[in-house]
């Protein structure tokens, strides 16, 4: 099979789909690789890297995209490659479909086989694509908050740590998962008050443990949300629903009762968002002020830490992308499982249940359209 990497086009997005070793172990399993020149650049990742392991670099997007069967990427397509889309296409990508209903038409019009790298759910019910990721975006939500709390950037004038003397800031985790959890380690380290918010009793329970009680962990409810994110100084959205949107957990009556100058980071923007004044925003402008609330809602967080990202996912994804190319889509599928709960579109059908939930239309088993 020929895999291509195109370079990613989205707003600041210096990540990209496949490192060198990849290309060098397809090559060694008998695929073509076909690389846009500079599609490594951002992560300081030459030209010459990749044709040294075997790669064919060509110049245009178009080229890697018309010559490839399966196209490995980092996130969804933007508009100016939805040309590029043709019948028999697998896209190995971030996809986050559920509030993108113009790209998930034209995945289904095109009849492009489009396997996302968040739905991808192993026997244990891990996620096995998305934690890295996750976990570098957990991490980066408190240092981006820190950021715009400064007054420079518009925000309180409040030190994460606080001093002897005076309190730190009081940070607010919606979510406890791998967003959370990562969240609240980088927090906790830097002095901050932590609250972390869950729905799950047990993983409540799992997450004292691991801090130790350092962090309060608080059972999820309206009343429970509205008075905390009162009290903070930095609100993370880290909340996930596999495949669908990110449920509204923080409304507009909750923001105006908010400090002035606080920030909120939200994490979920890629499914939607969890706050409801939330839109997507991006690394060249990344924040708007809501009710005197500074929000931080970059798509593509992980971006700008891109060498650090692309071999963490990379690093994850690439077993599945071997398998893809050496038994095809049908036949991956057929033999394993977490595969096939990664294919959201295929022949023009939607096959993710979430999707189609998030959207309003017909979901299809792949089993039986395969």
């Amino acid at each position: 099979m020929t895999v291509g990497v195109p370079k990613e086009v989205k707003d600041h997005e210096t990540r990209v789909g496949l490192v060198p070793s990849g290309v060098a172990a397809l090559r060694e399993a008998g695929h073509r690789v076909v690389v846009e020149a500079a599609a490594g650049q951002g992560s300081a990742l030459t030209d010459r890297e990749y044709a040294a392991a075997g790669a064919e670099i060509v110049d245009s997007a178009a080229e890697v995209w018309g010559r490839s069967g399966l196209v490995v990427k980092v996130k969804e397509p933007q508009p100016a490659e939805y040309p590029y889309f043709r019948p028999g296409l697998i896209l190995f990508t971030y996809l986050h479909l559920a509030p993108l209903r113009l790209l998930t038409d034209r995945l289904v019009e095109a009849q492009v086989s489009g396997v996302a790298y968040e739905t991808i759910r192993e026997t244990d019910g891990s996620l096995p694509l998305l934690t890295p990721m996750s976990e570098v975006a957990g991490r980066m939500a408190v240092q981006v908050g820190a950021q715009y709390l400064e007054a420079p950037n518009g925000g309180r004038g409040v030190l994460l740590g606080g001093v002897p003397g005076v309190a730190p800031a009081n940070i607010v985790i919606l979510g406890g998962g791998v967003v959370g959890s990562n969240a609240a380690k980088v927090a906790l380290g830097m002095g901050a008050h932590v609250a972390i918010i869950d729905r799950d009793l047990n993983r409540l329970r799992a997450l004292d443990d691991i801090f130790n009680g350092y962090a309060v962990t608080l059972a999820s409810n309206v009343w429970t949300i509205g008075e905390a994110v009162k009290q903070a100084d930095l609100v993370i959205g880290a909340v996930l629903v596999p495949g669908g949107s990110a449920p509204c957990l923080v409304n507009r009556d909750m923001l105006a009762g908010m400090k002035r100058g606080a920030v909120m980071v939200d994490v979920a923007i890629d499914q939607g968002g969890c706050f409801e004044t939330s839109r997507p925003t991006t690394h060249t402008h990344p924040v708007y002020v809501e009710e005197g609330v500074l929000h931080y809602c970059v798509s593509n967080m992980p971006a700008a830490v891109p060498h650090t990202s692309t071999f963490a996912l990379t690093n994850a994804t690439f077993p599945y992308l071997l398998e893809l190319a050496d038994k095809g889509l049908e036949r991956a599928c057929e033999e394993r499982a977490p595969l096939r709960e990664g294919v959201n579109t295929y022949r023009g059908r939607i096959t993710h249940p979430a999707v189609a939930e998030s959207q309003g239309r017909r979901f299809e088993e792949l089993a039986g359209a395969l």
